[in-house]
């Protein structure tokens, strides 16, 4: 039983693996795209509009009231990195129904690499909000002696982000697998069905929590404090 999809390796050449978390990620976002860019090329605004854009639609609109009611006010600014965020992580779990595929996301390597992503996005989001000089302030706030914490505080939730994400996905992937030996019908498909509501609400759990990270950091002082 692989407690990783980082153990599947597809091709070697000496020291360099591709392994099946490279292989699903790679062709995860190629699918995306490839889905994104058939669907918004036909859009259009008329009162008729295909099926396809009414469901894209509803996934922009709902991503888009998400962000709005964690705090942030011009939502729309922040709509293309949290939305992907989302779309892939929800992708990525949804898709572990189709039978040989391994989700990336029970890769560390993957949720370390999204957790990056956050860590990077929240400063900027933050500087281009409140400039530089505004933003690093917020590391002294309520006091100047909170510095050290405040930072600690930074690098330990992207940890929590990345560690969290892993495991609740490698979790369902064993259960799956241990009920797969004692109980080969009934038990796993029960617990597929679960899993995908699972992967579902860890999608929506890694992006909210990624907006409040964001919202905090693009919040002013005086917003803070009221």
């Amino acid at each position: 039983m692989r407690l990783s999809p980082d153990q599947l390796i597809i091709w070697q050449y000496g020291f360099i693996k591709l392994n099946s978390t490279i292989v699903t990620t790679w062709l995860l976002m190629a699918v995306l795209v490839i889905i994104s860019v058939s669907i918004t090329r036909k859009l259009n605004s008329d009162t008729r509009i295909s099926r396809q854009q009414h469901v894209l639609e509803v996934i922009v609109l709902g991503i888009v009231k998400q962000i709005q009611e964690v705090g942030l006010n011009q939502p729309r600014q922040y709509l293309a990195f949290i939305g992907t965020l989302f779309i892939f992580i929800c992708s990525a779990n949804l898709c572990s129904i189709i039978p040989g595929y391994d989700a990336p996301t029970g890769s560390l390597s993957t949720t370390t690499a999204l957790a990056l992503c956050v860590f990077i996005a929240t400063p900027l989001f933050g500087i281009r909000q409140q400039g530089i000089l505004g933003y690093l302030k917020s590391y002294l706030q309520p006091s100047p002696l909170m510095l050290p914490l405040n930072i600690i505080s930074e690098l330990s939730r992207t940890f929590a982000l990345a560690i969290r994400l892993f495991g609740n996905i490698m979790s369902g992937t064993m259960i799956v697998a241990i009920l797969l030996t004692i109980t080969p019908l009934i038990f796993p498909i029960m617990m597929n069905l679960l899993g995908l509501l699972t992967g579902v609400v860890q999608a929506y759990i890694f992006s909210i929590l990624a907006t409040v990270y964001i919202a905090a950091a693009t919040s002013r002082p005086h917003e803070q404090k009221t």
